[in-house]
């Protein structure tokens, strides 16, 4: 196992982030990144549709092109909106960088097992997809030291970040952080720049 909690992954991705840069987040992801500074271009999911932030992700992408545009997202969500991989890939959105945290439960509701767990192979599906920059990365080590050039580099992307389960994090959700409306609000101001 490797050790790396999605808590370090999330960090990772915070020093990384380029200032006009979009993070999209969710369930488990979404409660780490609110536990740090936030800014407008945040997008935190919450409450949440799972399988959704891969869809507003590529929207986003698209409608902003010169910005580039992170989803953090679970193993399970993807599983539930598997189709915008093939999406992502047809649109050919070069500013969309999906991150998996697969750590194998679905870990906010109370880490029962996501279905697959050993058997789904995040690169190859990707691959499958048409996403031809996918990769895995199994220690907090190697995220650290990859995370510049893979959240920088041409996409679509999709990197697979192996996770450890959290045992204290099992059902312990995210709590938005405020009305939706204004949160939206806030983005599309961010976005447009007034």
């Amino acid at each position: 196992m490797s050790g790396m909690s999605g808590r370090s992954a999330v960090e990772v991705v915070r020093r990384w982030r380029g200032p006009g840069d979009v993070v999209i987040t969710t369930m488990g992801t979404a409660r780490d990144w609110m536990a740090g500074p936030m800014t407008p271009l945040d997008v935190v999911l919450v409450p949440s549709s799972m399988g959704q932030a891969t869809s507003l992700g590529l929207g986003i992408a698209l409608a902003q092109p010169t910005r580039r545009v992170v989803v953090l997202n679970g193993d399970g969500s993807l599983l539930m909106n598997l189709g915008s991989l093939v999406t992502i890939a047809a649109a050919g959105a070069d500013n969309l960088v999906v991150v998996v945290f697969a750590n194998g439960v679905y870990e906010i509701t109370g880490a029962q097992p996501v279905p697959g767990v050993g058997v789904v192979d995040w690169v190859a599906m990707a691959g499958a997809a048409g996403i031809r920059s996918a990769e895995r990365i199994e220690t907090l080590e190697a995220w650290e030291r990859e995370a510049p050039r893979v959240l920088a580099g041409p996409g679509p992307t999709l990197v697979s970040l192996t996770i450890e389960p959290e045992a204290a994090l099992a059902g312990v959700g995210p709590r938005s952080p405020g009305p939706a409306a204004a949160r939206g609000r806030a983005l599309r101001e961010a976005l447009t720049g007034g």
